[in-house]
């Protein structure tokens, strides 16, 4: 088939080139053919198109129904009902993907083997109370070591340490490489789990990924996944990409995030938050010291008065009992004597001469006058 697999004059092939043969031949080999599948991830788009992809235990595949076909049904079909659809195999050239292009539709059994197997992990987690709010854990305010369950390749991986530099670069991002999808996925992420149990001083674990189809997303449906990571000790944050989808992982978890930048937003605290309100509290302590400071100031002053009022109170009346007493000692004092014309005569050990017969012929002494001692000396009798 020259005219099929070679290009003109054996010029390389082009991306359009391929796709477009690639369609040919999908669509003439195979033509319309009934699959009998499980429906995942079904959208209904304004357009009246459904998108969605049909699935087995080994295999996936992307299908559209146009709006002319899809309108033919009451209502979508739920995620998990298994389906016979009737149609053909082609190629979305423009994204260069295979695509099957669903011409009837006929709903099968109510639940498709997937969605059971959904059903019974959901019903053993939930029996075993894994669910419940009760068991949650409060985040720590201020952590120091955050322990990361995820791929090392995934682009997850650089948005949390981005957050985390630009939020609290203080924390320490302890990295448990695992797989998030495939076959060995269950298994790296049960492995990965246990050890955080094993590392010291984990404030925190994240379980996270970015987004994906419900197929990727499968090791986070898992049962031994939930409940390795209900076995985890510290709080927990489960942040698989996909805000459409909820995971068990996410309702085992402490906590949920839409995504792993958001399960950083939640870990950590903001710096920049933080300085301002601690900022605002030095403030509205140095405003309350400064209104304590003048309060106690102005209550100290008004007491001083008060006690100043009730001093002078208090000593008044003592001053004038004072003032009396004063006044009548000063009264009875002898200098007051001594003003009215009055002396004492002393002899010179101080001795008051009051009668006649104390004074001796020749002896000196001193005649105490109101202002001061006048020299004297006793003659012989008169």
């Amino acid at each position: 088939m020259p005219d099929l697999f070679s290009s003109p004059d054996d010029a390389p092939w082009t991306p359009a080139l391929l796709a477009r043969t690639m369609r040919r031949v999908l669509e003439g080999g195979i033509g319309r053919v009934w699959l009998r599948a499980e429906v995942s991830g079904l959208k209904v788009y304004r357009s009246g198109h459904w998108y969605f992809t049909l699935r087995d235990a080994e295999a996936q595949l992307r299908a559209v129904m146009w709006r002319t076909y899809a309108s033919r049904h009451p209502e979508p079909p739920a995620d998990g009902t298994q389906v016979f659809v009737y149609g053909m195999p082609t190629v979305w050239e423009e994204k260069g993907e295979l695509r099957f292009t669903v011409l009837e539709l006929l709903p099968g059994e109510r639940l498709g083997p997937q969605q059971l197997a959904l059903e019974r992990v959901r019903k053993a987690l939930e029996r075993d109370g894994l669910f419940e709010p009760a068991r949650k854990r409060p985040l720590p305010p201020l952590p120091e070591r955050i322990a990361v369950v995820t791929s090392l390749d995934g682009a997850a991986l650089h948005d949390m340490i981005t957050v985390t530099r630009s939020r609290w670069p203080a924390v320490e991002l302890v990295i448990l490489d695992s797989r998030v999808q495939g076959a060995e996925a269950e298994a790296e992420l049960v492995r990965a789990l246990r050890q955080v149990n094993r590392l010291p001083r984990i404030d925190v674990c994240i379980l996270g990924r970015g987004g994906g189809s419900r197929e990727d997303l499968a090791a986070f449906n898992s049962e031994a996944v939930c409940r390795a990571l209900a076995a985890v000790t510290v709080p927990t944050i489960s942040a698989v990409g996909h805000e459409t989808d909820v995971t068990f992982t996410d309702l085992v978890a402490d906590h949920r995030a839409a995504t792993p930048s958001a399960a950083m937003e939640l870990a950590v605290p903001d710096r920049d938050e933080i300085l301002g309100r601690v900022s605002s509290l030095g403030l509205r302590l140095g405003q309350a010291l400064g209104r304590g400071t003048r309060l106690a100031r102005e209550r100290l002053a008004r007491a001083g008065d008060r006690l100043e009022v009730a001093l002078s109170r208090r000593l008044e009346r003592p001053r004038r009992d004072l003032e009396r007493l004063g006044a009548q000692l000063d009264a009875l004092s002898p200098l007051r004597v001594l003003d009215r014309g009055y002396a004492v005569a002393r002899d010179a050990s101080g001795r008051v001469l009051r009668r006649r017969e104390d004074f001796v012929p020749g002896q000196p002494f001193g005649l105490t006058v109101s202002d001061g001692v006048v020299p004297a000396r006793a003659v012989g009798p008169a």
